[in-house]
């Protein structure tokens, strides 16, 4: 595990805020120079502490309005099967999110659509095809309150 000090914390929080900030403005905002800020985001993402850079989109304004939340259970809990199926939804464009769970299912996925007519071709394609899976249950996303990936950091 990677050990972060109080300007790592601070660099975190403020790149999750903003990661569109130049390395000069990071350093003021941190106490940084630029340069400093720079080698410690590259080591930050070179250790995988920051995964990704990304940009959170609207469903609504790519044409995938429909949201669900859908709970998968498999039909056995083993290793080869779990692994086939974690790697059958990073494959999938229209999971957004794949957890592996604890408890009633074994995976909740939250997935995007045109439409509800969409969604079924997807159940049809994605589950119904797949031997490993008993069943699944679907909640339909009816407002999406909060999105993002800001993780709470403590300076």
């Amino acid at each position: 595990m990677t050990s972060l000090d109080s300007l790592d914390r601070r660099l975190l929080a403020a790149v999750q805020q903003d990661n569109r900030l130049t390395t000069a403005e990071l350093g003021q905002q941190v106490g940084l120079s630029a340069t400093a800020c720079q080698r410690r985001l590259k080591r930050l993402r070179d250790e995988g502490v920051i995964e990704a850079d990304i940009a959170v989109v609207s469903p609504k304004a790519v044409g995938r309005p429909v949201s669900m939340l859908v709970l998968v259970t498999l039909e056995r809990e083993r290793a080869d099967i779990v692994d086939r199926f974690k790697a059958s939804i990073r494959a999938t464009k229209e999971v957004m999110i794949g957890l592996y769970v604890t408890g009633d299912a074994d995976f909740v996925l939250y997935v995007t659509a045109s439409d509800m007519e969409d969604y079924e071709r997807f159940t049809r394609r994605f589950f119904y095809e797949n031997p490993d899976i008993k069943g699944f249950k679907t909640m339909v996303v009816m407002d999406r309150v909060k999105a993002g990936f800001a993780l709470p950091i403590e300076p």
